[in-house]
């Protein structure tokens, strides 16, 4: 009988496949000594909940669930009726899962206990973000956040298992849902990209250790609400139109922020008359992004400091957000602040 050693096939019909998003999990759960395994199920089951959206996302124009829902959610926001999908498949797989054991949802009025007496995450999480972009073919998302629970596990869900600051996040992360579909995370050691590949169902690493670019060209913001913006603000725009950068918005939270992760930029929503709080939320919107973008060497404010250390006081709290590239931020913080103590300086 013979015996041959493996020896990798190095001709043209064996083209990498490249390393799957369960195998790269697999690999780095050494990066976590407290847990066995709890993390990278969870992370397993957030990729199985996207591929079943990502299938729905792609079938919306044929099947009649595009448009709104009929209802508004906590927010206010008129539902559309792929955000109650997704609510409900995030929701299944997270509860089946067993390693998760209370959930924040942007479309939930309360925490939802999922009565899994071993859990040891919770998990805020916005599972559509962008929908009435659905109706034409628009880039969406999802926003995830994974928290450890402060209380013994067991035990009756508590304030401080919710009400934690972005600096205690294990992972976050998102899924766009666009010309491909994407998922992007980071656990703390760094931010990874894998893009899903339909004919497999699996998600493969495409963008391994990205790193933001220390300065862009892009600018991203609503400038229908120019007028309600305070007006260090507007400077700031203004600034950017001088050097000729490129006013990119989609209105889509996750794709706006994709974007200028990979080339560079900036992303603006401001506190304005209308919502003087600003209108992103904190616990499943800024603080995941916040995450991904310091892991990657980019920066998230809220005008006055980092987004990860807000303290957070309500469910669904809102916080104006920039984000984006670290020189960017930065000069835009710096702005804003100057701006403050000239106007208090006036007024003393």
């Amino acid at each position: 009988m013979k015996i041959l050693p493996y020896q990798p096939d190095q001709s043209g019909l064996a083209y990498t496949v490249g390393t799957t998003l369960d195998r790269f999990i697999k690999l780095k759960q050494s990066d976590f000594p407290y847990a066995s395994g709890e993390l990278s199920q969870l992370l397993r089951d957030i990729a199985l909940a996207s591929k079943i959206v990502n299938r729905e996302t792609n079938r919306a124009g044929l099947s009649s669930i595009g448009g709104a829902f009929g209802q508004t959610n906590v927010q206010g926001e008129e539902q559309q009726k792929l955000d109650v999908i997704a609510n409900i498949r995030f929701m299944r797989a997270l509860s089946k899962g067993g390693e998760v054991c209370a959930i924040v949802s942007e479309e939930e009025d309360a925490v939802i206990d999922l009565q899994n007496k071993s859990g040891k995450y919770v998990v805020a999480i916005d599972p559509l973000d962008g929908s009435s972009n659905i109706d034409v073919n628009i880039s969406i998302g999802t926003i995830f956040s994974i928290y450890r629970r402060k209380t013994p596990v067991g035990s009756p869900i508590l304030k401080e298992d919710i009400m934690q600051k972005g600096t205690e996040q294990v992972a976050a992360g998102y899924v766009l849902y666009g010309s491909s579909t994407m998922l992007v995370y980071t656990t703390g050691f760094g931010v990874n990209g894998f893009t899903y590949e339909n004919s497999l169902g699996e998600f493969f690493l495409s963008h391994p250790d990205i790193q933001a670019p220390k300065t862009g060209q892009i600018y991203s913001v609503n400038e229908g609400l120019y007028n309600d913006f305070d007006p260090s603000i507007r400077s700031y725009i203004e600034e950017c139109k001088t050097r000729k950068y490129s006013a990119r918005y989609i209105g889509s939270l996750v794709a706006d922020f994709h974007r200028n992760l990979l080339k560079g930029g900036i992303y603006l929503y401001p506190a304005t008359k209308k919502n003087p709080s600003g209108k992103l939320r904190l616990l499943y919107e800024a603080n995941a992004l916040a995450f991904i973008a310091e892991q990657s060497g980019a920066l998230a404010v809220d005008g006055k400091q980092r987004i990860l250390e807000i303290e957070p006081t309500s469910l669904h709290q809102r916080t104006p957000l920039y984000i984006g590239s670290e020189q960017m931020v930065s000069e835009i913080q710096s702005v804003i602040l100057n701006t403050n103590d000239q106007i208090k300086e006036y007024h003393h």
